[in-house]
């Protein structure tokens, strides 16, 4: 792809003595979208959190557009409009409609004009295909149509990258694909998107590449091509450990699924 966007440089992040992430480096380019694939508590959301400024590294650079956005000088609100992220339990406004969620971080910190956050608000909700639900609030509609919504107000603010943390863990079925293709149609409009996901089949077939991370620590970063296959990706995310606890509890997961 062209020029990269964002770059994590030598990463580490500590809680106490507890060591979560040990020196990460990986790079995104505009138009790629990078999975981050590891075992529960390897430290792949904790990742994704340090990206957008939601944790504070112990070490190490994030680089956007060439910036290291670490430093105290940068005001993290106005970061985030760039860096945006959708996240797992959706955290949408429960006393605001689905409207008014994807027109108050406009507002609020882009200091746009209730009418011009309103119109773009309705360009992203008609684009997740919301646009019938504007005046609903979230309690009166699904989870597939939450994680829209959530998309949609991320969307709202332009960012350059969006995160998405596990975005499909919460949805039926058949609201995967929809999500996905959203995904994939953000990416055809040059957006960089970094996805935490547990998903990996899924996944693969929307991504470019994958950062597999074990044990807070990067075992590879891979480009997805036809000879890339699934078993390939989870014995780097398992450090080599194909036998690993993480492969028993995907494929409980995926059999729990089907019997549904």
């Amino acid at each position: 792809m062209s020029d990269t966007i964002l770059e994590v440089r030598h990463l580490s992040k500590a809680f106490g003595a507890h060591v979560v992430l040990k020196d990460i480096d990986f790079t995104v380019s505009p138009g790629d979208v990078t999975s981050i694939i590891g075992a529960s508590g390897s430290g792949k959301s904790t990742l994704l959190r340090c990206i957008n400024l939601l944790e504070t590294p112990t070490s190490g650079e994030i680089r956007f557009h060439d910036q290291d956005i670490t430093g105290k000088s940068v005001k993290a609100s106005e970061y985030r409009s760039k860096v945006g992220m959708v996240f797992q339990s959706f955290n949408l406004f429960n006393n605001m409609t689905v409207l008014e969620n994807c027109m108050v971080g406009q507002i609020k910190v882009l200091k746009r004009s209730k009418a011009e956050a309103r119109q773009n608000a309705m360009k992203y909700l008609e684009q997740v295909g919301m646009a019938p639900y504007i005046n609903a609030r979230p309690r009166q509609i699904s989870g597939g149509q939450k994680q829209r919504v959530a998309i949609a107000r991320a969307l709202a603010m332009e960012p350059e990258v969006l995160l998405f943390d596990e975005p499909t863990s919460a949805l039926d079925p058949e609201m995967v694909g929809e999500v996905l293709s959203v995904m994939q149609d953000l990416a055809k409009q040059g957006m960089a998107i970094i996805v935490v996901s547990s998903e990996i089949e899924e996944i693969m077939g929307v991504c470019d590449s994958v950062v597999t991370i074990y044990e807070g620590k990067k075992t590879a970063q891979l480009d997805i091509t036809p000879e890339l296959t699934r078993e390939k990706v989870l014995k780097y995310a398992l450090g080599g450990n194909f036998h690993a606890d993480f492969h028993a509890e995907l494929e409980a997961k995926k059999e729990a699924e089907e019997n549904v």
